[in-house]
């Protein structure tokens, strides 16, 4: 068994200097301690090894450290992630609880940091109590066995339901949503002006057809350093996957390639007429060359330097971008047909030695304000109330901290609450309508096999979309379960 310190600090450590940001005190307190209260309670008594239904000891928690392990947070140092927890450490410092939590971020890229906690909760190798799991990770972690099922009182009806439902797996609940993501469309207001285009404006309802009819403005009236109308991520990695998927979902009403068990149920026609919207979501006329090589930050790049007018990328960029570019210059709208759900979940992993606490921890950094926290900083909150309850407030300092000479650094456009300004309006109603990626314990071996037979859409001497639709349903039906 290993072991862990049973003082604040596991092996010795010491907490990490600094200031601590003030304690959450909201306008309008949203009660978590019901919700809190079941988590404690259920963890209490759940699982503890050799299955999902084993029994968990029941065993005191052991005081100390409660470690979260997470990938790197788009806030940037001492990102808002950071400031959560170190409110909630000001908490514990505060009752004496003999509790600290500590944020690790995992290195690499998001495949990476899965195989880095995969190893480490089978092996026990690492003190991770806390995981913050991909939303497509779910499914794996809870039929593994390495985190730990929670009440459906774990989650209330402020969460946006299709954000909830990443959390369940089997019809239980196995993590709590942190932040979530959605795909939305970026546009060059600039450029389309530039080009002659009356009404540049975007917004709900507009269709591909619409953005082709604008690439023929911007290609007859090219602005400078305009190449092609269209980027995004189509690089082999998850970037594919979830173009890919976008473009099935929005080419077959209710598309699904696996049930909520993940066995496989999608046709050979539901396949080719995705891999129809795919192709001509890609027409070389219209996608700019390196979107093929592309993942989110050089697509970023490439929208930033002119090369395009029209990205899409996930909501934090909505922050990035507007670090250089005004309202007037850039604007954001939601994607046209149906966009896919991202986001992470928190989790308590099984081997932990203070499960109990690490729900509470998890409670806190999952509440209306600390939503509204996340909101503030770029990230997609998971409760409806961050958008729409202007009481639901956040008081850790969320927005970058004024510059020595006094300015400000916070160029996000934001309403009269603070919010940033196409939240309401864009974020959430496109949040609503999102669509999840495959939901199975295979998650590894689909996504890998799905970007590498799509992969020959992009070559210079393409398939036919039933001949790649038929070799896509083969490959597919070899590593996932058959639901037919």
């Amino acid at each position: 068994m290993r072991r862990r310190g049973t003082g604040h600090r596991r092996g010795g450590r010491t907490r990490r200097g600094g200031r601590l940001p003030r304690a959450l005190s909201p306008v309008a307190p949203v009660p978590v301690a019901a919700a809190v209260l079941l988590v404690l309670a259920a963890v209490a008594g759940c699982t503890g090894g050799g299955g999902p239904e084993a029994e968990r000891s029941p065993s005191a928690d052991v005081p100390g450290e409660i470690v979260v392990a997470s990938g790197r947070d788009v806030t940037g140092k001492n990102g808002v992630r950071e400031q959560l927890i170190d409110a909630w450490n000001r908490e514990q410092d505060k009752e004496n609880t003999g509790y600290h939590a500590r944020l690790v971020e995992l290195p690499g890229s998001a495949d990476e940091q899965r195989s880095q906690l995969l190893g480490a909760l089978q092996s026990g190798s690492a003190d991770y109590d806390v995981v913050n799991l991909d939303v497509t990770w779910v499914p794996e972690f809870a039929e593994a066995a390495l985190v730990d099922p929670l009440p459906d009182g774990a989650l209330d009806g402020d969460v946006i339901a299709s954000v909830a439902a990443t959390a369940y797996w089997k019809k239980r609940v196995y993590a709590v949503p942190f932040n979530t993501d959605v795909g939305l469309l970026y546009y060059r207001l600039d450029q389309l002006r530039e080009a002659g285009v009356r009404d540049p404006v975007l917004g709900p309802g507009t269709s591909w057809q619409r953005l082709r009819d604008l690439a023929d403005v911007l290609d007859t009236h090219p602005p400078k350093g305009f190449e092609k109308a269209w980027t995004t991520q189509l690089a082999a990695y998850e970037g594919r996957t979830v173009n890919a998927i976008e473009a099935f979902a929005s080419a077959t009403k209710d598309f699904a390639l696996t049930d909520e068990s993940g066995r496989y149920t999608a046709t050979r026609q539901e396949l080719a007429d995705g891999i129809a919207e795919l192709r001509r979501r890609t027409e070389k006329p219209y996608t700019l060359d390196h979107a093929l090589a592309s993942d989110e930050a050089a697509s970023l790049s490439d929208f930033a330097s002119g090369r395009t007018a029209f990205l899409r990328q996930w909501p934090y960029a909505y922050g990035t971008l507007h670090q250089t570019f005004s309202s007037r210059q850039l604007g954001v709208a939601p994607l046209p047909g149906r966009a896919v759900l991202g986001g992470q979940n928190l989790a308590v992993a099984r081997s932990s030695e203070r499960p109990r606490k690490a729900a509470q921890l998890i409670a806190y950094l999952t509440s209306a304000q600390s939503e509204r926290c996340l909101l503030d900083a770029g990230f997609a909150a998971t409760r409806t109330s961050a958008y729409t309850d202007d009481r639901v407030r956040c008081a850790v300092a969320a927005v970058p901290s004024p510059a020595p000479t006094g300015e400000s650094t916070d160029r996000m456009p934001r309403d009269a609450a603070g919010r940033p300004d196409y939240a309401r309006r864009i974020l959430l109603p496109a949040l609503t309508r999102a669509v999840p990626r495959p939901r199975t314990p295979l998650y590894g071996a689909f996504t890998q096999t799905f970007t590498t037979e799509l992969g020959r859409l992009f070559t210079d001497d393409p398939p036919t979309d039933a001949a790649l639709a038929a070799e896509l349903d083969e490959a597919l039906r070899k590593v996932l379960p058959d639901g037919s």
